[in-house]
């Protein structure tokens, strides 16, 4: 009999767009998704290496009792882009190996699906057979950042110019989901199922 892998799909969208209800809706339909900003998270409070050289660039300080502070980190790398990329040198590699021990541990699915904001600027797309693409106005992706993190308009605004852009990422993507427009969501999942 032959071994058939998994298909891998990366789900990514920029704030607001809407990819993590996608990644939940996916979950919701017994799939499993591979959340690369909860790993992330995870691994920064319980990966040693990561502990140690986080420590090494912030300070010992930068790790309360309740684990990694994170408001104190983004401070400190929104305002130095160096810090920031000395920090994804640090955490990118232990998340990419956890990726491909979970893709894996995985390996009788039909399907599985990898979410991220960054897969494409992460080379984490490179695991993936195709990449779903999560769009949304970004008036849309405005309102519903401002309502979820409690925060300023500008402030959003600002979060969004930094990520990479729809229209760089669209000749990147193998398939593209709207999640502002009167189609239920869960409609255009089964009909983005059918169509793997």
């Amino acid at each position: 009999m032959l071994m058939t892998l998994p298909k891998i799909i990366g789900i990514t969208g920029g704030i607001g767009s809407g990819k993590t209800t996608v990644a939940t809706l996916l979950k919701s339909l017994g799939y499993h998704v591979y959340d690369t900003d909860f790993e992330a998270r995870r691994l920064q409070n319980e990966h040693e290496g990561i502990i140690n050289k986080t420590k090494e660039l912030f300070g010992d300080a930068i790790y309360t009792h309740d684990g990694l502070d994170r408001k104190a980190v983004a401070r400190l790398v929104f305002s130095d882009s160096d810090l920031l990329t000395k920090l994804n040198k640090i955490v990118h590699p232990v998340v990419e190996e956890n990726i491909k021990q979970w893709i894996a541990n995985n390996n009788t699915d039909e399907y599985l699906f990898v979410e991220s904001a960054i897969l494409i600027e992460c080379g984490f797309n490179k695991y993936v057979d195709s990449v779903l693409l999560v769009m949304a106005s970004e008036e849309v992706r405005i309102q519903r950042v401002m309502k979820r993190d409690a925060v300023a308009y500008e402030q959003v605004k600002s979060r969004i110019a930094h990520q990479m852009s729809d229209d760089a990422k669209i000749p990147l993507a193998h398939y593209v989901i709207r999640t502002d427009d009167e189609t239920p969501l869960v409609e255009k999942l089964r009909t983005f199922i059918a169509s793997l």
